[in-house]
């Protein structure tokens, strides 16, 4: 009789200001001039978002928990079902912000608008937080992921990870400054900064590589953090535990653009460990994923195809 293999551990993701992504293209970016653009695309965005979205797209699962309101985030929540996401929305007062990205097609320049979220209440956040603490399961992966909006407390990530630990959760938090730097007072699983938000939370200017790794095997070693994946953009990435220290070199690539990069590598790193890889498989995928997404245009995520061919090239 064979044997089948585990199902993948539960994983659910927290997006508190989540954003309608808005991209498109012109020649020139001037001031005082109508810029004719090209055609646009709407994204549902946001960092806990982004991270289902890709998981989804490599075959996996998750729930998501997002706090959307007015006709944007109407129209976000209709994007998102049309790509077959499941989750929660956490309906808010406020409407869902938009980010703008457009890219100059006469330079090869890249110019993001992110705009500031909608005031929530504490009615509004602790209901997202009862939500993602509600989804989440023992064994599991919680993901909190992204800027906090107004009106939501710095340490909002720190009382999502006390809660998650009751639930015998691990919590993977992608944020910064105050709100990441909390979180870690409650001792999360893993982080992923990159080298300046790395110099932030721990103080420092880290002017070169090995220093940001020595900072980064530091926050291991004094127990904040169980693993630190590291983002070096161009010079690839670092994954760093109490075992060892793992660096990686990104795949030779034409980059288009960088947006939603950063989370499809943590969703690439989730996905792999909550199906049963191995840390060094599951930093792969995740450098494959961040390349994948960084192969499309404006705030395009990355491709399954990609994202196996590139995780392979890794491997070899």
């Amino acid at each position: 009789m064979s044997e089948h293999p585990a199902p993948p551990l539960p994983i659910t993701t927290l997006t508190i200001n989540p954003a309608l992504d808005v991209s498109t293209s012109t020649a020139s970016v001037m001031p005082e001039h109508k810029m004719r653009c090209g055609p646009s695309r709407l994204d549902p965005g946001g960092g806990g978002v982004n991270v289902s979205r890709v998981i989804a797209r490599l075959g996996g699962q998750s729930t998501a928990i997002y706090a959307v309101g007015g006709p944007t985030g109407q129209a976000y929540r209709q994007l998102l079902e049309a790509e077959g996401i499941v989750g929660r929305a956490v309906p808010i007062a406020g409407s869902t912000r938009e980010n703008i990205t457009i890219d100059e097609t006469s330079t090869g320049k890249q110019f993001r608008f992110v705009l500031q979220g909608p005031e929530l209440i504490e009615a509004e956040w602790q209901a997202a937080l009862d939500a993602t603490v509600s989804a989440a399961r023992h064994g599991g992966y919680v993901v909190p992921s992204g800027s906090l909006p107004p009106g939501v407390p710095d340490d909002y990530y720190a009382r999502v990870t006390h809660a998650a630990h009751g639930s015998g959760a691990r919590v993977v938090v992608d944020a910064s400054g105050e709100a990441l730097a909390a979180a870690l007072d409650e001792g999360v699983y893993l982080i992923k900064p990159s080298g300046r938000e790395l110099g932030e939370l721990v103080g420092a200017t880290l002017a070169t590589i090995d220093e940001r790794i020595a900072a980064a095997e530091e926050l291991v070693r004094r127990g904040r953090v169980e693993v630190v994946a590291l983002t070096l953009g161009g010079a690839g990435a670092v994954l760093a535990t109490r075992d060892e220290t793992l660096r990686l070199s990104p795949p030779s690539i034409e980059v288009r653009s960088t947006v939603g990069a950063g989370d499809s590598f943590l969703a690439g790193m989730v996905l792999r460990l909550a199906e049963g890889r191995s840390l060094a498989d599951a930093f792969r995928a995740g450098v494959a994923c961040g390349a994948a997404t960084a192969m499309t245009e404006a705030t395009e995520l990355c491709h399954a195809d990609d994202v196996l061919r590139l995780e392979a090239s890794l491997a070899a």
